[in-house]
């Protein structure tokens, strides 16, 4: 064989071995990554799960906190109008890529910089709200996961297996923050149910939460559908009170009161989105870019009956709802 020709070859095989090999300079600095996030700051007896997914996924690839990367963790307290001037902070540091959690986060990182990849860890769809061009190839400077579909199809299905596991309900408040009313309506009509919307976006403390819930007992509220809000997640520890003390079944979208005094759970496993916005992290840190990386809905949808809560309401949770579940909290 002609020397060109096998110089040629060796180089091909090179070339095609490298490529499948992890770029090992990823992880011989340390990355800067900014964390925005609606939610309330962590503390000693609320850890953030969320920060605690996305580290999982970065250490199961090989990446070691302190070591080869710093998260620069800011917290909105789920005051939106706050995200903004976060955002800028961040871009000043400045971080490497900013993970963003929630969809108004990704508006505020996108004014704040074209050039900082931006990661998704979980928004509404980001196409509907222009955020990218496409979810195969998103165009700029974001991409990541979504944690939903289009959210009415979320809110029908999870009142078809309410009123499926609570055949006698009627009257269900619905906490949301800037929901189509009209919508939230229509789909519960059509079940020959009555929704009872309670806007929580503009809640600023404990007082002004117990006032919405004070309003849909006013309203004979005899169950609740809890949207996976930041403002409700802020304030679970008393909606769990109040769920309970009311003896309220209810339909969340959030695993934290699922766990706790939800009745059902029909969602994107959230946490999951956390841990695998790492995966994305990882594929920008060794040269991919965000224009080009492929925004990844969720796949499935966990359906989780609470049978510890059911026994507290008094509640026979049918065996047709236990078969569909796929996990029981026992």
């Amino acid at each position: 064989m002609p020397y060109r020709t096998v110089l040629t070859v060796f180089i091909v095989i090179i070339t095609a071995f490298l490529a499948c090999v992890p770029d090992a300079t990823a992880q011989n600095r340390v990355w800067r990554i900014g964390w925005l996030t609606p939610n309330a700051s962590p503390t000693a007896e609320k850890p953030s799960r969320d920060l605690k997914s996305f580290h999982q996924g970065m250490q199961e690839l090989g990446y070691v906190e302190g070591k080869n990367y710093v998260v620069e963790a800011l917290f909105a307290d789920t005051d939106m109008s706050r995200l903004p001037a976060l955002a800028r902070e961040l871009v000043e540091l400045p971080v490497d890529i900013i993970v963003t959690l929630g969809t108004p986060p990704v508006h505020a990182a996108k004014k704040a910089t074209i050039t900082i990849p931006i990661v998704m860890a979980g928004s509404t769809d980001p196409v509907e709200v222009g955020l990218i061009a496409s979810l195969a190839r998103p165009g700029g400077n974001i991409t990541g996961l979504t944690r939903a579909p289009v959210t009415t199809r979320l809110f029908d299905k999870g009142l078809q297996l309410l009123k499926e596991a609570m055949p006698n309900i009627s009257r269900v408040a619905v906490l949301h923050a800037g929901m189509d009313v009209e919508m939230l309506r229509s789909i519960a009509e059509s079940m020959q149910l009555v929704a009872l919307p309670h806007n929580v976006s503009g809640v600023r403390d404990t007082s002004e939460y117990e006032m919405v819930l004070s309003g849909a007992l006013e309203e004979r509220a005899d169950a609740l559908f809890v949207f996976d809000e930041f403002v409700n997640a802020k304030y679970y520890d008393v909606l769990i009170a109040f769920t309970l003390s009311n003896r309220l079944p209810s339909i969340c979208q959030n695993l934290y009161f699922i766990e706790r005094a939800g009745l059902l759970y029909y969602f994107t496993d959230v946490w999951d989105l956390r841990r695998r916005a790492a995966i994305y992290v990882d594929k920008i840190f060794r040269g991919a870019k965000p224009a080009d990386l492929p925004v990844e809905e969720p796949s499935r949808f966990q359906f989780i009956v609470n049978l510890k809560t059911a026994d507290v309401l008094g509640l026979q949770i049918s065996t047709s709802i236990l078969a569909a579940a796929d996990k029981i909290i026992e």
